[in-house]
């Protein structure tokens, strides 16, 4: 038995969203190269780090919170370590962790290039919805969340924070 395919609203929804997972990214990550020289995978691990008590992460759970392969997060922690934004230090809880730590250089860096950035999450996301559309848009999202996470354990909780 063949599935059945998408209805027509289910297939303009599912483009939609495919289109704006493409530019919405590509969006932020140019505003950020722009506004900092920064790419956006870059500006969320500063973010990420801003944001932990003491401006510090065991490298496992901040590249499980930037959503980057641990591989990945080595090569863009290195890449900020160059720049003076963070520095590696091994955990003094049990001595075998490996932390990513925000410099005040890095903190320097994320309160100055985050006012451009959430403007331009605002410009791309919000501004041309309607306050009725964006309730829609997070009880959707939201909803969908909760059907590919129903325990929660998959996801990163993230509170207000100044990534935007």
């Amino acid at each position: 038995m063949t599935p059945p395919w998408l209805d027509e609203t289910q297939q303009r929804a599912w483009r939609a969203w495919l289109t704006a997972a493409e530019l919405l990214p590509r969006e932020l990550d140019a505003q950020l190269q722009r506004d900092a020289g920064l790419t956006h995978a870059a500006y969320i691990v500063l973010a990420m780090l801003s944001e932990a008590p003491g401006r510090s992460r065991r490298m496992s759970d901040l590249a499980r919170r930037a959503n980057q392969s641990q591989s990945r997060l080595s090569h863009t922690v290195a890449r900020l370590e160059d720049r003076g934004w963070v520095r590696r230090e091994r955990s003094t809880e049990d001595g075998r962790g490996n932390l990513a730590v925000l410099t005040d250089a890095g903190w320097d860096v994320v309160r100055s290039v985050a006012p451009g950035h959430v403007a331009a999450v605002r410009a791309a996301l919000f501004d041309p919805l309607t306050e009725q559309q964006t309730q829609a848009l997070c009880e959707v999202l939201e909803t969908v969340v909760q059907g590919l996470d129903p325990d929660a354990s998959r996801r990163v909780a993230h509170g207000s924070d100044v990534a935007g």
